[in-house]
């Protein structure tokens, strides 16, 4: 299985032992040893992945690294984040995913409004299985638990990606800057119940309305 390991907190180098990687198209920066490179479209495994990227008008563009030696990804600078998943499901924001393992699963799944309201479609990607995956940020990520006490209410553009056993639910009516008077008209959150974690960024993504 590929070894992922930090080099700083902006750079990802996964030690690869005749293994391989999935990882963002165009994030590799250097690499050691002896490696092949295949570029592969769609972002999620199997028909289904293909079918709802093109409803979407999403085409998440990823390659494959497979070889013997260690590769070093970066993208812009931002802030990378290990995760590590023992047989449950990643939830990421696709702009956020930067790279997993090639033995994970990944795929698509149904969001809702929460999608629509962010105007990046009505899937999310999914990681799933047994490895690791890193994913981005905007600034140093901050993990936060949701448990069955203490739901949690995100910013949608904050929102990078979460895993556990949760529920999302769209809320609108209220959003974080209306209470300081600095409202742009995108009055929505994202309300988390259940058991599970949820990464933020500190920086917020420009959504469909304007900045959130």
């Amino acid at each position: 299985m590929a070894q992922f390991r930090l080099q700083g907190s902006k750079v990802l180098a996964v030690d690869l032992t005749g293994d391989a990687v999935k990882a963002k198209n165009g994030s590799m920066v250097a690499y050691e040893g002896d490696m092949n490179f295949k570029k592969m479209t769609g972002g999620g495994d199997g028909l289904r992945g293909m079918v709802t990227r093109r409803l979407t008008g999403e085409q998440m563009e990823v390659m494959e690294v497979k070889g013997h030696g260690t590769c070093y990804f970066a993208d812009r600078a931002t802030e990378i984040n290990l995760v590590s998943l023992r047989g449950e499901a990643l939830h990421v924001e696709a702009s956020n995913l930067l790279a997993a393992d090639a033995g994970l699963r990944t795929g698509t799944t149904f969001t809702g409004l929460r999608g629509a309201s962010q105007g990046n479609g009505l899937f999310t990607t999914t990681v799933e299985g047994t490895g690791q995956a890193a994913i981005m940020s905007d600034g140093t990520a901050v993990v936060l638990r949701v448990t069955p006490s203490t739901p949690l209410q995100v910013d949608p553009g904050a929102y990078i990606a979460h895993t556990g056993k949760l529920k999302q639910h769209f809320q609108s009516g209220v959003n974080f800057r209306t209470f300081i008077g600095e409202g742009s008209g995108e009055a929505f959150q994202i309300r988390f119940e259940g058991e599970g974690l949820v990464y933020v960024q500190p920086s917020e993504r420009t959504t469909f309305g304007g900045d959130v």
